[in-house]
């Protein structure tokens, strides 16, 4: 017997959709393309310099989910749905001219979840229903469709708790363990799982306690949210948090620091009528980073906080005006 076809998936990392999107695929490509495919999971950061090493693409097949393009010839599957998926406009064109038919961008979809379960099930023939729930909570998170911010930051159903371990838990590649159990159980079942549940717990105190950190920081100014977390060693919050506490504004500009990176963050309010009037993305391309229309990042090498604070108080007197 043969070996058995070797996977290499990258997937966007500590994102619930980049996980999603990965377990969609995992699952896809295992009852559509090879049955007993060997999956090894690579999770993707962005950071400032090229987040593709030249060993990356180990695999008989490499696949790249919500992630950016890569146009190593090694790379078989990609599909992806941010604004800012192409690292320059050579890749652009490469993928343009690309005729294999399996990479696949559609920059008006809210999810990358979404995407690859339409493309898969209208062109490859995948039984998409076991999925619905994963599909289902994919679209709402990464497209900010919650009914109000209160509901956003309560962390109360199963998929934003799953959520909540997958993007802040401590433990090194995490995500990567979760995967495939997204592609077979429901989310109920995943979050009593105990290397999810340990995790749990903590995070979601640590998570009510940041809604108090985070408002004693915050600037609100010309409808913009401002605050600098850079001193106090946290590298991600529940971005819904601003507009529960300010419901006025329309934007948050934030500045983070971690070990991979320095990193600003710019979102809109998805419950202000007037929050869709800048594309965030395209101002994040100026300097570098990018993203959706509605929340964008920009990343700095992690000795670069103090520049990416003038870049942050930029972006936000950008946004006043």
């Amino acid at each position: 017997m043969a070996d058995p076809v070797k996977v290499r998936l990258c997937f966007h990392d500590r994102c619930f959709d980049g996980a999603a999107s990965a377990a969609v695929f995992y699952r896809f490509f295992r009852e559509r393309i090879q049955p007993r495919a060997e999956f090894h999971f690579t999770g993707m950061t962005h950071q400032a310099r090229y987040p593709f090493p030249e060993e990356l693409f180990d695999g008989d097949e490499n696949a790249i989910v919500d992630f950016k393009y890569s146009n190593s010839p090694r790379v078989t599957w990609w599909f992806d749905h941010h604004q800012s998926a192409f690292l320059s406009p050579a890749d652009a064109e490469h993928f343009r001219q690309d005729r294999g038919g399996h990479k696949f961008y559609r920059p008006d979809y809210k999810s990358c979840t979404k995407l690859l379960a339409d493309v898969t099930s209208a062109q490859f023939g995948f039984d998409v229903k076991p999925l619905a729930e994963l599909i289902h909570w994919g679209d709402i998170i990464d497209g900010a469709q919650y009914a109000t911010p209160e509901s956003a930051v309560a962390m109360a159903e199963p998929a934003t708790q799953l959520a909540l371990v997958i993007e802040s838990a401590p433990e090194e590649g995490l995500p990567a363990k979760i995967i495939p159990e997204m592609s077979e159980r429901p989310l109920a079942e995943i979050i009593q799982l105990p290397i999810v549940a340990k995790h749990l717990g903590p995070l979601l105190e640590k998570h009510r306690r940041s809604i108090d950190v985070l408002g004693k920081r915050m600037e609100v100014s010309g409808g913009v949210i401002y605050f600098d977390i850079t001193d106090l060693g946290i590298d991600g919050y529940n971005k819904f948090i601003p507009y529960m506490l300010h419901p006025e504004a329309r934007y948050t500009v934030s500045v983070l620091a971690s070990p991979v990176r320095a990193k600003i963050s710019i979102g809109s309010n998805p419950w202000h009528p007037d929050a869709a009037e800048d594309n965030l993305a395209t101002l994040a391309e100026q300097y570098g980073g990018g993203g959706h229309p509605r929340v964008a990042a920009i990343s700095l090498e992690p000795n670069d906080i103090e520049r990416a604070k003038q870049i942050a108080k930029e972006i936000a007197a950008k946004l006043r005006d």
